[in-house]
């Protein structure tokens, strides 16, 4: 695209932005305190800025925390093995630990080139569904699995079994100019799947490539009551702000009916717990009595191996697991008195990044008191947007279609590379700086994005300072 023809656009895009924005700018709070988990929050800013508990979680609970912790970090073995309570990985799998995709619990990276093993991204695979034939299965699932390699491509396998096939990602550069013709050269990954082990690939194969995302907050994020986000729902765009959040509805497997989903990218989760054991059917090949099976096909024959019981995640290690998932505490803000950084807060306000990313909440009443009535700041709607054809998969799940992704939460952002170096952003960790991720934003986000682009390098800056303070 020529850049008068991309300025003109933006022009106009930002014009338009800036009047419903200098209207509704007072409609978003501005981050008072350094809390932004709540009471919970903790005063870390290294490696380990992830790990830590929530700070007020009451003493009694520490072991239940470490004891999850354990199980989350240590690897798991091909059964049988003298270490029973981790035993039975695979068949096929993506990684033997829970720590080996979310690093120090923190995001996931992509390969930096096609030599180098996809550790903790997946690539998640279906075929196109008959809506009205595949509607009772979709409903419970959300998706139709590839016939022979099920909903999620499997790259290594214990000793005896081959490994589905190998993911390989290629990078092209792209270019983008902004307003001041400042040139910003990102990334795009093109994604290839190589030499399958259990025949050829179906023609009509969905992918979608999934990051590992941080593990902070996700028992704050689960206690925001459910009418508080399908409040802010708008589907069809009845305010005319340009943003039309939707709510997934995907199916609980323990309720035994659909609820809100809120965990994943496309929020194809209801529940942390749902979640993790997907994450251990999928990632590690590992049963439980949340998922009773592995993403093996009868086409594989993975029962010829011997399994680590049934299930091999036993209730009480599942509930640990959960427990450690649901309790992990965010770090606390950094640089709040630091006017470029407050400046920073007011332009993400009023360029419409807080339309989608929410800044505050108030968990409501939960069983356990460290979670309960928390005011918390996690800068996200937990919803569905449309984001543009740039970041597509053009794969549904459940409710979400293939041009929409759950908003992520913020919190913590400025310390993602503390804690792994190599992270990278957006749902495939394609974005390497926090610029290129607000570059990429497209559909729903355009007009915020276009804003960004027009800025004045000192505001540019103002603004990625209050992000990186979060």
């Amino acid at each position: 695209m020529l850049y008068t023809k991309f300025v003109s656009a933006a022009s106009f895009a930002a014009l338009f932005f800036s009047a419903f924005c200098h209207a509704a700018e007072t409609s978003y709070p501005l981050q008072d305190t350094p809390l932004s988990g709540g009471a919970g929050s903790v005063d870390q800013h290294d490696q380990n800025a992830y790990s830590l508990p929530q700070g007020n979680m009451p003493m009694t609970r520490r072991l239940d925390f470490s004891v999850g912790n354990s199980f989350f970090r240590n690897p798991w073995v091909v059964a049988p093995s003298s270490t029973d309570a981790r035993d039975g990985l695979g068949p096929l799998f993506n990684t033997n630990s829970c720590q080996g995709c979310h690093l120090k619990d923190g995001r996931g990276h992509a390969p930096a080139s096609v030599d180098a093993p996809s550790v903790s991204l997946f690539l998640r695979l279906s075929i196109p569904a008959d809506p009205e034939r595949d509607a009772d299965f979709l409903r419970e699932h959300g998706v139709v699995p590839d016939p022979v390699y099920g909903a999620q491509l499997q790259t290594a396998a214990i000793p005896g079994m081959k490994p589905e096939a190998d993911l390989i990602v290629d990078w092209e550069a792209v270019t983008q100019t902004l307003g001041d013709g400042t040139e910003v050269v990102m990334r795009k990954p093109i994604y290839r799947i190589e030499n399958p082990n259990y025949g050829e690939m179906s023609e009509d194969l969905l992918t979608s490539p999934r990051v590992a995302p941080p593990m902070i907050g996700l028992g704050l994020l689960q206690a925001i009551p459910e009418d508080v986000l399908l409040a802010a729902a708008d589907p069809e765009d009845e305010n005319g702000d340009g943003i039309s959040g939707r709510a997934n509805q995907v199916w609980d497997r323990v309720a035994e009916k659909t609820v809100l989903g809120r965990f994943g990218w496309k929020a194809g989760q209801p529940n942390v717990m749902q979640q993790s054991m997907d994450a251990f059917a999928g990632d590690m090949g590992l049963t439980s009595s949340v998922a009773l099976s592995t993403d093996c096909t009868p086409q594989q024959q993975c029962e010829r191996f011997p399994n680590g019981g049934v299930p091999e995640v036993s209730d009480k290690v599942a509930g640990f697991i959960e427990f450690y998932s649901m309790s992990l505490a965010v770090p606390t803000r950094r640089d709040m008195d630091d006017p470029q950084v407050q400046r920073g807060a007011e332009l993400f306000n009023q360029i419409g990044c807080a339309a989608c990313h929410t800044p505050s909440y108030t968990t409501g009443q939960h069983e356990r008191a460290d979670l309960s009535e928390q005011v918390i700041w996690p800068y996200t709607d937990l919803l569905l947007h449309d984001m543009g054809p740039g970041l597509a998969d053009g794969r549904g799940e459940f409710l979400a279609d293939g041009n929409e992704w759950r908003t992520p939460p913020l919190w913590g952002l400025g310390l993602t590379k503390t804690v792994n170096p190599s992270a990278g952003f957006l749902h495939d960790g394609r974005a390497e700086t926090v610029e290129h991720a607000i570059l990429w934003h497209d559909g729903e986000a355009r007009a915020a994005a276009d804003e960004y682009r027009l800025l004045p390098a000192n505001e540019r800056e103002a603004l990625l300072r209050f992000l990186n303070s979060l």
